[in-house]
């Protein structure tokens, strides 16, 4: 467990320093001027021009070289500050917390609901087998095909706009998350059901299990007993790697929906060349995808505690 824990602290240390790198390096990389589009998103685009630009470009000192603005950022980095808000001046801690919160909210509701549907689905499909096994996974791999910004196109059509049932974007009621969040759901339900399926067609065929039974034991005492824990290690396991997928997908979704969130936010910045922003949102996921595949590894332990002692 110590091994793993710090592992994963230097994992995150390479993370953090990786990502604000290259989020830096690819920002300065961008065409055209930057001063420009900071001054566009602050004034608007009608109000712009070369003399508002170059205000700008005092204001925040761009014309410095940018070894010396790296160096700079890596210092304030190393004293936990990550600066203000090149656009509105605020700081960029107080926009990434407030952010956080509703894509963490986002993300809940999608991870529990997809459990909710790829969970029933996965074992009723290895239990039952076909017919009713070649149409699940045939739909899943019909949802999974698609670009998760289409899907969230689909349900809004459909949802929104043809039965009027849910907003169409926004936030500040339930009824505007349930949209985003069925989408999230439906995109990693589409992969995690089949992981499910597997892992259970493969425990339910096991000799250990196949003996529970002839024991006298239950279908539902076998499966409490001797399936349960079996069929969890791969699963809990795949949604650590699925957790790259739940990422991409609420960028995406936040973007499509207008939902408050860091991928909503990190889409404007990127747009407005605020990167101090771009980078506080990038290293806020990073280090969120980093100690939640290390809470996945610690709950795999937890429920197999044989790797610990082959550790």
């Amino acid at each position: 467990m110590k091994a793993m824990l710090l592992k994963r602290a230097l994992q995150l240390v390479t993370v953090v320093w990786g990502v604000g790198t290259l989020t830096f390096i690819l920002m300065r990389s961008l065409p055209g001027d930057m001063a420009y589009r900071i001054a566009a998103s602050r004034y608007g685009q009608d109000n712009v021009n070369a003399q508002a630009a170059a205000l700008v470009r005092e204001e925040l000192n761009l014309d410095q070289g940018a070894f010396a603005a790296y160096w700079q950022w890596l210092v304030d980095l190393l004293q936990f500050k990550l600066g203000h808000s090149l656009v509105s001046g605020l700081p960029v801690a107080d926009a990434i917390q407030h952010m956080l919160g509703h894509s963490v909210l986002l993300a809940l509701a999608g991870l529990l609901v997809s459990v909710l549907i790829a969970v029933p689905l996965g074992l009723l499909s290895a239990w039952r087998g076909n017919p009713l096994d070649s149409v699940l996974m045939g739909l899943s791999s019909l949802i999974r095909a698609m670009p998760v910004f289409v899907l969230g196109v689909l349900f809004i059509l459909l949802f929104a706009l043809h039965w009027n049932w849910f907003p169409v974007a926004g936030f500040g009621t339930p009824a505007h998350l349930v949209l985003p969040a069925l989408t999230l759901a439906l995109s990693l339900a589409a992969v995690s059901n089949r992981v499910v399926r597997d892992s259970a067609k493969q425990v339910f065929r096991a000799a250990f299990y196949q003996f529970s039974r002839v024991k006298g034991l239950s279908a539902w005492q076998t499966f409490r007993r001797h399936g349960a824990r079996n069929i969890a290690v791969p699963v809990v396991a795949f949604f650590g790697i699925q957790l790259v997928s739940m990422i991409e997908g609420i960028v995406m979704i936040e973007s499509l929906f207008s939902w408050p969130g860091i991928g909503h936010g990190l889409a404007h910045a990127i747009f407005a060349r605020d990167i101090p922003v771009i980078q506080g949102a990038a290293l806020v996921m990073g280090v969120l995808f980093v100690a939640l595949n290390t809470l996945v590894d610690m709950l795999c332990l937890w429920i197999d505690p044989r790797g610990v002692r082959e550790a």
